[in-house]
């Protein structure tokens, strides 16, 4: 819990602000952590759940006709390993959530689902009643965005 905390932290803190350029064309990013695993115990010789878990996703998504608009990014861990598969959404100037204990079977479309929803949203802010349902009992955090537009830079 204390390096999930940590991560988080990591995620707001002022040094990992980044400048946007207004006509940016930066895509969402759905983090997929591909070490992850549901059990305790770990088959020999099988991928990690968090892997089986990235290649579904990316199954489902290129055969979306807007798969374009989305990147999806593996990355080695998320710091929450005792909290089975753990997935972020992530898009300049909008919150990050961050979803935990995610199964292999039905958590791919809805998360899937859920950053079609993101990514339609002008702020990122997608209500708890509207996630799929799957999803409604794996959110951890809403981090809020690191913001980067002039405005608020020039107003420090």
């Amino acid at each position: 819990m204390k390096k999930l905390l940590t991560f988080i932290k990591s995620l707001i803190s002022p040094k990992n602000t980044i400048s946007i350029h207004p006509n940016s064309t930066t895509k969402p990013t759905l983090f997929i952590c591909k070490s992850c695993h549901c059990s305790e115990e770990k088959p020999e010789n099988q991928p990690a759940d968090g892997t089986i878990l990235l290649d579904k996703i990316n199954s489902l998504h290129s055969k979306d006709l807007t798969s374009d608009n989305l990147e999806i990014k593996p990355v080695e861990c998320l710091w929450a390993c005792s909290q089975g598969c753990v997935v972020s959404v992530s898009s300049p100037e909008k919150p990050t959530y961050l979803f935990v204990n995610l199964t292999t079977d039905e958590s791919p479309e809805a998360l899937l689902e859920f950053t079609q929803m993101y990514i339609k949203s002008r702020k990122g802010n997608i209500a708890w009643k509207k996630f799929p349902k799957v999803l409604q009992s794996s959110i951890f955090a809403s981090i809020p965005p690191v913001v980067t537009s002039k405005k608020f830079r020039d107003s420090e």
